[in-house]
């Protein structure tokens, strides 16, 4: 009889919750599935709100509800775009970009890797995402240039196809969170692997790839996590979903060499060089996945996710599940840099 009354309950209650709202319901039976949905509501609501006056495109700022792109550009069908993400910080020394010239560097080699031509240089890029950051009055924000396969032919062969550039600037603060970067985030292991060598060029940041990051990322918040790990093909640790990973074992620091299948992360590069100056031991190697369980502190690095510890992966805890205090005194280097601006060689001045 008393386990019939509480099935009737049960009942009851699941009928109340689908009348009042369902949805809320079921997120609130699972805390981090609730605390994620925040987290997607909230993104969804700062890119709504993200609109600003200007666009650069094709060497000429555009207004914003004019920066459009035709139904049949080709990126749009194949994923023919190579990008980057960028910071420009408002420092003690003034706005100032973090990195700019790895950055457009990068964008210039990914463009290379997939046969895109086009007529700006990496001082003319450089030149123009200044313009873009100024034309909208920002002091601080995140920089998105793109080279895009546009229009001229639809079909598998890109040869002929116009390339297009633009560049876009935004407000965006803490791409996971505003408390992750001190306290932590909650990971799982990806059943999505990371794209395999000689399938996709994994060195090249490009649109394409980052369907395979998508899945991953879709899967982590669908399961009530804040990101996902991805392994290669091999079964070894790869990275985030858009973060490279950095693992710490008895006060050595381990991070997947670039052959794992990761993007090489300007970020990354950076918290190699602070952690070097710092007088760590620094190994880039290969990371089994079992690693992860047992490792002293984790954290992700990224221009978005800058530097965000890990807490737990698939529910077990990194050791006190807190942030660790290597990665701790790494933040706080690499936040006084760009706070200070203290490293001239690493920034690129507003004027």
């Amino acid at each position: 009889m008393l386990e019939s009354n509480k099935t009737r309950i049960s009942l009851i209650i699941e009928v109340l919750a689908d009348t009042i709202d369902k949805t809320k319901y079921k997120n609130i039976t699972h805390n981090n599935k609730e605390k994620q949905r925040i987290i997607i509501n909230n993104s969804v609501k700062n890119m709504a709100e993200i609109r600003l006056d200007k666009i650069w495109m094709n060497n000429k700022l555009t207004d914003w509800d004019k920066a459009n792109v035709h139904i049949m550009t080709r990126a749009l069908h194949y994923g023919s775009s190579v990008f980057e993400g960028i910071r420009c910080y408002n420092t003690k020394k003034g706005p100032a970009i973090f990195r700019l010239d790895d950055h457009t560097k990068r964008l210039l080699e990914s463009a290379k890797i997939h046969r895109m031509k086009i007529p700006y240089t990496q001082s003319d890029i450089n030149t123009a995402i200044k313009q873009t950051i100024n034309a909208n009055n920002l002091k601080e924000c995140y920089i998105r240039p793109i080279i895009y396969k546009s229009t001229g032919g639809i079909g598998l062969n890109p040869l002929n196809v116009k390339t297009d550039t633009a560049i876009a600037v935004w407000s965006w603060g803490a791409y996971l969170g505003a408390d992750a970067i001190k306290t932590g985030i909650d990971v799982k292991i990806s059943t999505w692997t990371r794209i395999a060598p000689n399938t996709h060029p994994g060195l090249a940041k490009a649109g394409g790839n980052y369907i395979n990051s998508q899945l991953a990322k879709i899967e982590a918040i669908e399961d009530g996590y804040a990101e996902a790990i991805m392994l290669n093909t091999n079964g070894s640790v790869a990275e985030g979903s858009g973060e490279n990973i950095f693992l710490i074992k008895d006060n050595i620091i381990h991070t997947p060499k670039i052959s794992d299948s990761i993007l090489p992360g300007i970020t990354r590069d950076s918290i190699i060089k602070i952690a070097k100056e710092l007088n760590y031991e620094i190994k880039e190697t290969t990371i089994p996945r079992e690693m992860l369980y047992i490792a002293d502190e984790l954290f992700f690095t990224g221009t978005a996710a800058e530097v965000t510890p890990i807490r737990s992966v698939d529910k077990i805890t990194i050791n006190k599940g807190a942030r660790g205090p290597i990665t701790e005194k790494l933040q706080s280097a690499f936040f006084n840099i760009l706070k200070e601006g203290k490293r001239p060689d690493w920034f690129e001045l507003i004027q």
